[in-house]
């Protein structure tokens, strides 16, 4: 085996433009949504909206319209997967990858046991089954339904082993842009009339994922996917990969796997800017995000349990962003030139002009952030 120190190193803004190339962030990609659901391993949606920001900051000729006719047709679904969040993927990715993190869902419980003292887990699964599968559910009446077998249990708990039990969906209206729905929840093999993959992946399929993690994500650590994952052990499966992948350094010597004919753009490469929404992956799935992050502007994406709408100057995060009745309001860490102004408000006049509507009528203004 090759010495660590042979192997090449990737400095930040190498690693920045290579995972940009992934994202999709570069230049937009002249691709379906579908496609590119796919291919970024789904898209965080803790709310509603942010899936189709994140499409319009990649795909060429993004409209809402394509992603809410995926939506409403089931060829994608909103489904609690990797780190036990919310996930638009694609209907394929919904029945294969839940189970690759369904040994997390399942310490996940662990942790409100207090609350379910007497509770057959078992029995709990195979009841919420049955009762979600007769007619979507909101998580109030599974809980009730679940209260009338064990009274004496702590509902936020019985909620909890709901959701990490079953591959739980959210079914439309809800999720799907311009309209709005109550969250109402059934098993994914009943939302798309398919068995799910086996509760334990076998090991192809889990290196599959490991392949597909750094298509999208890479060049990574062991330690970023698992990041991503909200996973552990994931050593084992990069180590089986090995002699087909490429091996890099990073500028403090961590190890990082890529596939070999991945895109890694020159450093130099241009980086336009990008309105990205709250709980985009590409802040949320490395260990270290300083390809990403500046170390210091870390944490300033958030207040309290609030994540903003973030940009991206140069590549790297640069600011904040509101968007309200028209008026995209620009908040910036530093000083950004002149041309990098220009080039912003092209962009928010593009993100307006897409995703409102109000068309072309709407503004986009800079204020300032304190602190």
């Amino acid at each position: 085996m090759a010495s660590r120190t042979a192997h090449p190193v990737l400095g930040t803004r190498s690693l920045n433009r290579a995972t940009l190339a992934r994202q999709l962030l570069l230049s937009r990609a002249a691709t379906s949504a579908q496609d590119a659901v796919a291919h970024l391993l789904g898209l965080q949606a803790q709310n509603v909206k942010p899936p189709y920001f994140q499409l319009h900051a990649r795909l060429a000729g993004f409209r809402p319209a394509e992603l809410a006719e995926l939506m409403e047709s089931r060829r994608v679904v909103r489904m609690v997967t990797m780190r036990s969040t919310i996930h638009t993927h694609t209907a394929h990715d919904a029945l294969t990858l839940r189970p690759l993190v369904q040994g997390a869902r399942d310490r996940e419980v662990n942790y409100f046991r207090k609350g379910l003292v007497g509770v057959d887990l078992e029995r709990l699964g195979e009841l919420a089954r049955a009762f979600v599968e007769a007619a979507p559910r909101t998580m109030g009446e599974i809980r009730e339904e679940l209260l009338t077998q064990w009274p004496e249990a702590d509902p936020q708990a019985l909620s909890v082993a709901a959701r990490c039990r079953l591959p739980l969906v959210q079914v439309t209206p809800r999720g799907v842009w311009g309209r709005s729905g109550q969250v109402r929840l059934t098993t994914v093999e009943q939302w798309l009339d398919t068995p799910a993959a086996p509760a334990a992946p076998a090991p192809q399929a889990v290196d599959d994922v490991v392949l597909r993690y750094l298509g999208a994500f890479g060049p990574a650590s062991v330690k970023d996917m698992q990041v991503w994952a909200g996973l552990t052990r994931l050593r084992e499966a990069f180590e089986r990969l090995r002699p087909q992948l490429a091996v890099f350094r990073d500028v403090n010597g961590v190890e990082l796997f890529d596939l070999p004919d991945a895109p890694r753009p020159d450093a130099g490469t241009p980086a336009p800017p990008r309105f990205l929404p709250e709980f985009d992956n590409l802040l949320l799935s490395h260990a270290d995000r300083t390809r990403v992050v500046a170390p210091e502007i870390k944490g300033r994406t958030w207040t309290g349990n609030q994540a903003h709408c973030t940009l991206l100057v140069d590549g790297f995060l640069a600011g904040l962003w509101r968007l309200e009745e028209g008026t995209l309001t620009v908040e910036l860490f530093g000083k950004a030139s002149k041309k990098d102004e220009e080039e912003i408000v092209a962009e928010g006049e593009r993100l307006i002009a897409d995703m409102t509507d109000h068309g072309g009528r709407g503004s986009v203004r800079f204020g300032s952030i304190s602190g």
